[in-house]
């Protein structure tokens, strides 16, 4: 029995409230993140992610109260990320409620955060989340919310978060977020076909197509969505039976 594609929806989390942009930049207030929450789960969402995009420490607390609230909501899986920067912080999260807690910055300036939380936690609640700015014919990994520039290359490196620990792939390309043109298949299968986790794609959803592409062409494993649920140009359930109708397995809710 192959396993279902899952669709993840991604709420971008700002003072509290879910935020929307394009490239990381014009944000725009969309609703409650607790309130959206439960809405896609019961839309049949397979996850909730958290991103506490401010990732000041005072955020970080208000986002540590909003997963409390929202677990206390949720029977399907939540992670959080955004401002995630020691082994403490992961913990802080999962007591919090979070199943899985994403690290960006801190695994690029800190990379034994990898492999101590997979140690203290397992691999299963750590998720390395890279954002990728394509550079010629290979993608750049990109920290501090898209704009502070690496040496490293984005393959390379989920290849190396892997061997740390991370038990899943959280990979956006910056080129494409908020576009709604499409995913970066190149990049999305470029990296699905060189490690052995769980890769999510994300960035560039426009329509139920993009969707299916990531999958059979992207090679990945699940998907991140946010606009175009947020601004109701689709659904999750929408999104799942194009998925079902183009043959991969889902988990329709009924």
């Amino acid at each position: 029995m192959s396993l279902s594609r899952r669709v993840i929806v991604c709420l971008d989390v700002r003072d509290g409230r879910v935020v929307k942009g394009v490239q990381f930049e014009g944000l725009r207030e969309v609703g409650d993140p607790v309130e959206l929450a439960q809405h896609y789960e019961r839309d049949g969402a397979d996850e909730i992610t958290f991103l506490d995009i401010s990732a000041t420490i005072d955020a970080r607390a208000t986002l540590f109260d909003l997963v409390r609230r929202t677990a206390e909501q949720l029977f399907i899986p939540l992670t959080v990320g955004g401002g995630i920067r020691t082994v403490d912080d992961i913990a802080a999260a999962l007591r919090a409620g979070a199943d899985k807690v994403s690290v960006n910055s801190a695994a690029v300036y800190s990379p034994e955060i990898l492999a101590e939380g997979a140690a203290r936690f397992g691999t299963q609640c750590i998720v390395a989340s890279i954002d990728a700015k394509r550079e010629g014919t290979s993608w750049r990994v990109y920290t501090s919310g898209g704009k502070r520039r690496t040496e490293l290359d984005a393959i390379e490196w989920a290849h190396y978060c892997v061997a740390q620990g991370a038990g899943e792939i959280l990979l956006t390309s910056i080129d494409q977020d908020g576009s709604r043109n499409g995913y970066d298949l190149a990049l999305t299968h470029a990296v699905a076909s060189t490690v052995t986790v769980p890769v999510i794609a994300s960035g560039g959803a426009g329509v139920a197509s993009h969707i299916c592409d990531a999958i059979a062409i992207g090679a990945a494993d699940a998907v991140l969505v946010a606009g175009i649920l947020h601004d109701r140009v689709s659904t999750v359930g929408a999104l799942k039976r194009a998925l079902r109708d183009a043959g991969q397995s889902v988990r329709l809710v009924a």
